[in-house]
């Protein structure tokens, strides 16, 4: 019989010490991917590596990137929004900037999922920033 089972644990962590070696261990990018899958899981939203092709959601994470890049002529503002699980690009059409789209920025953005070049793409999404100091 191995030390797990006669604990009665099974696959469950050992407790608050082994939670602290765990995040001693981890590195820095991989806590951040930790908490903001929690914070999804908080409030309510969609992983983004569950979304799906013209699905409706609403995701959050935090931006990566903020990029301007016209399309058709078009400017367009494009940011990389990260949740923990996978990322996803959030363009405003016709938009140079946009005041508080700035990257470390965490947010939440409603609409439906596209797929472009093999990436997921939420078009001029509903948005809410969440509040600074909250990062």
């Amino acid at each position: 019989m191995s030390a797990a089972s006669r604990s009665g644990n099974g696959d469950k962590p050992a407790g608050r010490f082994r939670r602290m070696l765990d995040r001693l261990s981890s590195s820095q990018q991989d806590l951040e991917s930790e908490e903001l899958r929690e914070d999804s899981q908080a409030t309510g939203c969609t992983r983004i590596s569950d979304c799906g092709d013209r699905q409706i959601v609403k995701v959050t994470g935090t931006l990566r990137t903020v990029t301007l890049r016209p399309r058709a002529g078009v400017p367009a503002l494009e940011a990389e929004l990260f949740d923990g699980s996978a990322a996803l690009d959030v363009v405003w059409l016709g938009r140079r900037s946009i005041v508080g789209i700035e990257p470390g920025r965490r947010m939440i953005a409603s609409g439906r999922i596209a797929m472009s070049h093999g990436r997921r793409v939420l078009f001029n999404p509903k948005y809410e920033l969440r509040p600074l100091g909250q990062e």
